[in-house]
């Protein structure tokens, strides 16, 4: 760390100009050490400013917090000894949208919903649900992993990411992927990236695979007793019908009495309207109050429920990042019901969101403790700095530690990017 972070802003001035340079909101301090001074917030307007601003840092030996436009800046661990935030929001143009081939380019700091609404003039979309979607940019929601529930019928951010460029520590270009579906070159680079948090690079432009926007798109939710809701799920997991998303949900998201099944189907018309027919059917003998919603009613359902599990951290609330092994899913929302939260997990994967409207350490740990014995994981995400500082964010235990620290010292051997954020402190 720099002793004079007020030499920041008149060195990078002529790089980016007074334009690229402001004041620091309160933003950033969810991602840092209490006490942390930072001179500015650096914001390149070209993929080659960003990268001269990495490389004037890395003369200086700055260390740099990355960030798109915020949304997700608060999550993981606590960054410390950060000089300069650099942001990526005015990289936020279209690059290349090959209709035919089903892929799309843009720059890292191009927010989600304004790619979406480019690409559904084409008929076209990619297939993330991440939180923030009004605010999320795209390099944010590769460096954070963040897929939502489409990913039982599309996978995750890996699979939708087939290229990527990014600015290396000494301000080099590097690029990974290509504009193709069948180029994997550099496949194993983009796995790095995605979920890296910021630490080993930052995202300057980004390459998706895109799918054709569904004729119909309708949801089942079923609501009743846990045990109800969990052959509901068993069979429709084991039958042929094809969801977009299936997401198991606690009590108290209201929107019905005990756990709830939420389903959606995206095909054809009439595919849509038999598959939805056939889970209320479902539900129907197992006991289950059955509904179905489409068109603005659907939109807002999932709105709704993507607002409820985001919450806000600055109100003292705490989301979580959490896996379980899928038939332990019910279990895991039947903990939580016994304790002041809501949760939500993705039946075919097993991940899901826990959120906390209090600050409850025990809590946290308890569920932490029941996901680590049933092959599962729990990350805290959003919560305020100092239960940070107290309490293991990543509560990692596996045994690649070691070879995590090798890749960043490969990737950041100067420790300029996000230092602390990631796992084991790195």
């Amino acid at each position: 760390m720099i002793q004079q972070t007020e030499a920041i802003a008149p060195t990078l001035e002529p790089i980016i100009g007074n334009s690229g340079i402001s004041e620091p909101d309160t933003n950033w301090r969810s991602a840092v050490t209490p006490g942390t001074q930072i001179d500015c917030i650096a914001s390149p307007n070209a993929q080659e400013e960003l990268a001269e601003v990495i490389a004037c840092a890395y003369r200086n030996r700055w260390q740099i917090l990355p960030t798109g436009n915020g949304s997700k800046l608060g999550w993981g661990g606590v960054a410390k000894n950060i000089d300069l935030v650099v942001s990526t929001s005015r990289l936020n143009r279209l690059v290349e949208h090959a209709v035919g081939d089903l892929t799309v380019t843009a720059e890292a700091g191009m927010k989600f919903c304004d790619l979406q609404a480019i690409l559904a003039k084409e008929g076209q979309f990619i297939a993330l649900d991440p939180a923030y979607p009004q605010d999320a940019t795209l390099g944010g929601i590769v460096a954070t992993a963040d897929a939502g529930s489409l990913r039982q019928r599309y996978g995750g951010v890996r699979d939708m990411l087939l290229g990527l460029s990014f600015v290396r520590f000494d301000g080099q270009i590097a690029k990974a992927g290509g504009r193709v579906v069948k180029n994997v070159a550099g496949y194993d680079l983009m796995k790095l990236f995605t979920g890296s948090y910021g630490t080993l690079g930052i995202i300057s432009q980004v390459t998706f695979r895109v799918y054709p926007i569904p004729d119909a798109s309708q949801t089942v939710v079923l609501t009743g007793t846990a045990d109800n809701i969990a052959q509901a799920a068993k069979t429709l997991l084991g039958s042929a019908l094809t969801p977009t998303a299936i997401d198991l949900l606690s009590s108290g998201f209201g929107i019905g009495e005990g756990m709830a099944l939420v389903t959606r189907f995206q095909s054809v018309e009439a595919s849509v309207k038999e598959q939805s027919a056939r889970l209320l059917e479902v539900g129907q003998h197992l006991g289950l109050k059955g509904s179905s919603y489409g068109g603005n009613d659907e939109s807002n359902l999932w709105q709704k429920l993507g607002e409820q599990m985001q919450g806000d951290a600055t109100k003292g609330g705490i989301s979580c990042k959490i896996g379980v092994l899928p038939t332990a899913a019910i279990a895991t929302l039947s903990l939580v019901d016994n304790m002041n939260a809501i949760a939500l997990i993705h039946a075919g994967s097993g991940l899901g969101v826990l959120r906390l409207d209090s600050i409850d350490k025990e809590a946290v740990g308890r569920v932490r403790e029941h996901c680590q014995s049933h092959g599962g994981f729990l990350t805290v995400l959003e919560a305020p700095v100092a239960f940070k500082q107290q309490f293991d964010v990543w509560g990692y235990s596996g045994n690649a530690l070691d070879l995590m620290r090798k890749i960043k010292q490969q990737f950041d051997p100067v420790n300029m990017f996000s230092p602390c954020r990631f796992v084991g402190e790195i």
